[in-house]
């Protein structure tokens, strides 16, 4: 007897019916999946770097680059079919006060994209790199522009609000190698952007976590987001000034406090698995190679012990991930309501 995967090829009702279905589960496709994209690329680079202190093989990077740019590709057809077909879905997902802000991880996407294949095409990282660039400050703006219309409920206030501020500060990580005098002004102006912005986000959701009750089971893994303002922070402000200097370094170990602050609050045994936890994957990657950029400028050992100790601990817990995420898929459960 065929079975409902069979009839889509050798029946007329078989064909309608799973395919209909499959269709239809488009509509929970959260705009959230894109941060798979963000935390691959972001191991992609971390290798890269890796290349230079530990003398790994250039293509460790240049294949788990491929997989970003693959996975991005997938997410970037199945969205603008989500778009096309449920367009009412995504503007209530836009509009949403907290999964709004998940439409950040689609620039910073490519932000990072372009910084991936910039070694091998010099022309299309730039293409993508300006379209980051104006994505997120356009994002922030509208955004900001959003908060300040109206009166806030605080807790709304989470660690995915700093998505947009975090966006612009990556303007500046992913220009590196870009020859041209006005990207350093694109630079300060999402620098300034992001870096003030970050600043009073952080501060409201800190308050929001400490005089609040705590935020629902599934957000949890968005806990790891507090990091990435002084993480992405610090190398956005190595590129802009080409040094590594006390200010950097104090970005750097705060952020690297927070995390072994938040790390296990987040990864505990009896947390279940969600397409949630694609929210730690940057995060975890921007302060692995701040580790690892650190460790250049510093060059001791033990900053590059902790710096390696950082790489292998990003490339489990993506490869985790990624592999739970393939196996939803292939049960069907990737798309679910």
């Amino acid at each position: 007897m065929a079975t409902a995967d069979t009839l889509i090829w050798t029946g007329a009702t078989g064909f309608r019916r799973p395919m209909k279905n499959r269709i239809k589960r488009l509509q929970f496709l959260p705009v959230n999946l894109f941060a798979a994209v963000m935390g691959i690329a972001g191991l992609s680079l971390a290798w890269r770097t890796a290349g230079n202190i530990f003398g790994s093989p250039a293509i460790i990077s240049t294949l788990i680059g491929g997989v970003a740019v693959g996975v991005f590709i997938l997410l970037s057809i199945a969205y603008l079919l989500k778009l096309a077909l449920f367009h009412k879905k995504v503007v209530e997902e836009f509009r949403h006060p907290i999964t709004g802000n998940f439409f950040g991880t689609i620039p910073i996407a490519i932000l990072l994209l372009s910084a991936v294949v910039r070694p091998c095409y010099h022309n299309t990282a730039l293409a993508l790199w300006i379209t980051g660039a104006v994505l997120t400050n356009t994002l922030a703006y509208i955004i900001v522009t959003r908060l300040m219309k109206n009166k806030q409920d605080l807790l709304h206030a989470t660690p995915v609000w700093l998505i947009p501020g975090v966006g612009t500060l990556d303007v500046a990580v992913t220009s590196s190698g870009l020859p041209y005098t006005w990207v350093n002004e694109v630079n300060l102006l999402s620098f300034a952007v992001g870096a003030v912005l970050a600043l009073v986000f952080f501060v409201l959701i800190i308050s929001r976590l400490m005089h609040h009750d705590p935020m629902p089971e599934r957000m949890t893994p968005s806990l790891i987001i507090l990091i990435a303002p002084f993480a992405v922070g610090f190398l956005a402000y190595t590129n802009l000034t080409g040094e590594v200097n006390m200010f950097a370094g104090i970005l750097f170990y705060f952020g690297l406090f927070l995390f072994f602050v938040l790390f296990f609050k987040v990864f505990r045994r009896n947390l279940p698995f969600m397409l949630t936890w694609w929210a730690v994957g940057f995060p975890i990657a921007a302060v692995s190679n701040a580790a690892l950029k650190y460790a250049a400028y510093a060059d001791k050992w033990y900053i590059t012990l902790l710096a390696g100790i950082m790489l292998a601990v990003l490339s489990v817990i993506i490869a985790y991930i990624f592999i739970r995420s393939i196996f939803l898929l292939v049960r069907g459960r990737l798309l679910e309501a």
